[in-house]
């Protein structure tokens, strides 16, 4: 036991030494966890509270292209301004240019009129199914031209998608109001009254949104839920970068050789070195949870609210940084120098991070990349925490993905001891 504690008090005084690792352990991560957060929290903010401004060029001189206007700003999700109908096409162009506004819509002239027509041709189609007299479509309609709407660049093909959802919503409101007016009048001879519009239209049917959890809470988890677990197991692997780069120094000054000659075991040497940075995940992700939970609030960003299971956490968190643990001394055993050890440790971990879920939500990747996800041990991890901070379970909910995470670790284990044999370092 006094070996062991004299060698991890050794591989301590090692670690403090390494200014570079310890920045690269624990302030990366920490600007990591703030700043994607950050800018997570910002594009929820964006969707949900602030409005995207929105050119309206209406050309169109009858009633329904106010309608339409009215329509879209009842979304709630457009910050409008309209611009005189008799600007060209390149006067919008520069006004978007300059990031004034990232969306702009042109109302076609005639929308009016052309809406109208083809209200009275659905109407009197309706009407002659019915049995009543009707518009047969003898007569053909001219076709409706379609609005223009311009995109900014810097508009993803995802708000692309919401943007025309909202914007078509709108369109066929405004379409409806106009054949049910049109179908009142063929019936009735008189216009339909306003309440009665508002009230058929305005029926909706209320939607309940539950988010479903292990523990029965509906909270729906903010962005600091999903980033802080994600950015701290990223950090625990990031060990990479110190333990792998101290174990090749070691290899190369001979203190593997040395340790033959000495009183001692290899094994010792071993497990201290396990012992000391499994020390330094633990202390990572103690880190990076407090600043969620405390530093968070103070600069504008949600705060991280802990699992019922703390011991839970405890394990789970145990578990990663031992797996981390495990491949930066598999990936320090095979590399021959020590800028081996840091560029593949740092990439394999970015691409590791990418592939298991880190960095692309895992219901997103593609079919081709769904096994590979699978062989990811940081993919393993994120689903543990997830089901702890997401879906509110306990270890027992979580323990299937800690299984692939021990086996991971065991191979890596088992590596390692074959990759010093096979060097004959010990």
């Amino acid at each position: 036991m006094y070996k062991l504690w004299a060698t991890i008090l050794k591989d301590i005084r090692v670690l403090i030494r390494d200014k570079v690792g310890l920045i690269l352990m624990f302030g990366m991560p920490i600007m990591l966890v703030l700043v994607v957060t950050a800018i997570q929290n910002s594009t929820f903010e964006l969707v949900n509270k602030n409005k995207i401004p929105l050119l309206v060029c209406n050309r169109d001189t009858g009633k329904i292209g106010v309608d339409l206007i009215q329509a879209i700003d009842k979304i709630g999700m457009f910050k409008l301004e309209q611009v005189s109908s008799d600007q060209s096409e390149k006067f919008i162009i520069e006004r978007m240019r300059t990031k004034y506004a990232l969306l702009a819509i042109v109302i076609p002239v005639n929308f009016s009129s052309r809406i109208t027509a083809k209200a009275k041709k659905v109407a009197g189609k309706a009407l002659s199914t019915f049995g009543l007299e009707g518009d047969t479509g003898t007569t053909k309609t001219a076709s409706v031209d379609p609005l223009t709407i311009y995109y900014h660049p810097i508009l993803q093909e995802s708000y692309r998608h919401s943007i025309q959802g909202a914007l078509y919503s709108a369109l066929q409101l405004v379409e409806s109001k106009q054949v049910l007016r049109t179908l009142y009048f063929s019936i009735l001879e008189k216009q339909l009254p306003d309440t009665l519009e508002n009230e058929m239209l305005n029926n909706k049917f209320d939607i309940n949104e539950i988010t479903i959890a292990i523990d029965g809470t509906r909270s729906v988890p903010n962005a600091s839920q999903h980033n802080v677990p994600a950015w701290t197991i990223f950090a625990m692997f990031f060990v990479v970068i110190s333990l792998g780069g101290s174990i090749v120094r070691e290899k190369l000054s001979g203190s593997f050789i040395r340790l033959k000659s000495l009183p001692t075991n290899y094994y010792v040497a071993l497990l201290s070195k396990q012992i000391t940075y499994l020390i330094v995940t633990l202390l990572q992700a103690a880190l990076i949870f407090g600043i969620g939970v405390w530093l968070f609030p103070y600069v504008g960003l949600p705060p991280l609210y802990f699992p019922a299971d703390i011991s839970g956490l405890f394990f789970v968190s145990l578990i990663c940084g031992l797996c981390a643990v495990s491949y930066a001394m598999c990936i320090g055993v095979f590399a021959q120098t020590q800028e081996q050890a840091n560029g593949f440790g740092a990439v394999s971990i970015v691409i590791l991070a990418a592939i298991g879920g880190l960095m692309v939500p895992s219901f997103a990747m593609p079919d081709s990349f769904k096994t590979a996800m699978k062989l990811s041990p940081l993919h393993w991890c994120l689903e543990a925490y997830y089901g702890l901070f997401l879906e509110g379970g306990k270890l027992k909910d979580v323990f299937i993905n800690i299984i692939p995470i021990i086996i991971i670790t065991v191979l890596l284990q088992v590596l390692t001891f074959l990759g010093l044999k096979m060097k004959k370092l010990i």
